[in-house]
């Protein structure tokens, strides 16, 4: 079993358009609306691929009773903790070219009870579990350790626990020694504090972390692919080109992918590419089912750390 936690779940409204020009009226050529959230989509890959798995979020309002109305229409196995405020929604603008806008609601608060509630129910739930993995951004006022305190209360109930954030909550989650984290180029930037211009760069944050207490570092690089550092080595992994139809949720296929195939090593890894390259060929924020990665696509080698990264972290 993997559970997932989501701080703040979305309804994810995705248009597509022909080009986006600001301040002109925009006719939508195809409109998906979708569950989304970090965890919410690793629980739907997940469990589109038949692994068990539980996601774990806070619902409140009409958007909150829509958002788990649709997480049960995939069949993914939801367990919500009623809150006062409303669930964010979130909109999309996909261009021809696969360019991406996106317009995040910062999502209502959590008061202290509510997120007391939310590490409870997810120390619950990992009691027996394989992992339990805290996704996403925190709703608007949040506290900065809800990740970390989610990574505490999985340690003390047995599963393994990874963390998907950002900020100041990754590096609090960071400190609280997850066995697995996965920040994209951007991210693990922001962490260190300083240009990744290489792979090589990525790779001494990564055993830096490591070496804090991190057990696992898995940082997604775009087309660039995504690298792999744990204490059986380090690898890198890259896909064949793939048309871009829309990049949001990739990561989070990644991640699905990553620990669907067990959570360590290069196919572990081989996988996660699969599953993030297939994400961005799909419309919206739909997920890959089973049928889309194409494993045998994807490269795994050694680390080039001499090799240049095409990311904005540059």
């Amino acid at each position: 079993m993997i559970v997932t936690v989501t701080p703040n779940p979305s309804l994810d409204r995705t248009i597509a358009v022909a080009g986006l020009a600001r301040g002109e009226v925009h006719r939508g050529l195809r409109a998906d609306l979708d569950p989304g959230g970090k965890g919410v989509n690793v629980a739907r890959v997940l469990a589109a691929a038949g692994r068990p798995t539980t996601s774990l979020l806070p619902c409140g309002g009409p958007e909150g009773a829509h958002l788990g109305s649709l997480l049960r229409d995939e069949r993914v196995p939801v367990v919500e903790v009623p809150v006062h405020g409303a669930t964010r929604s979130n909109v999309t603008v996909v261009e021809a070219d696969g360019t991406t806008t996106k317009f995040n609601e910062s999502g209502s608060p959590l008061d202290s009870g509510e997120a007391r509630e939310l590490v409870d129910r997810a120390a619950e739930l990992a009691a027996g579990a394989e992992w339990l993995v805290a996704c996403g951004s925190l709703p608007a006022d949040g506290s900065e350790h809800l990740h970390a305190d989610l990574v505490r209360a999985g340690r003390r109930a047995g599963a393994r626990t990874a963390v998907d954030t950002s900020g100041p909550a990754l590096a609090h989650a960071a400190a609280a020694g997850p066995d697995l984290i996965k920040p994209n180029h951007d991210e693990l930037a922001e962490l260190a504090g300083r240009p990744l211009p290489t792979l090589g760069a990525v790779l001494d944050v990564a055993r830096d972390l490591r070496a804090r207490g991190v057990g696992a570092v898995l940082v997604s690089l775009g087309a660039d692919g995504a690298l792999l550092a744990e204490g059986a080595g380090a690898w890198h992994a890259r896909s064949a080109p793939t048309v871009i139809v829309s990049t949001v949720g990739a990561g989070d296929a990644l991640l699905a992918g990553f620990l669907g195939a067990g959570g360590a090593g290069p196919e572990a890894l081989r996988a996660a590419v699969a599953h993030g390259a297939a994400a961005v060929g799909l419309p919206g924020s739909r997920m890959p089912g089973p049928q889309d990665p194409r494993s045998a696509s994807v490269r795994v080698t050694a680390v080039d750390t001499a090799l240049t990264l095409t990311g904005a972290a540059r």
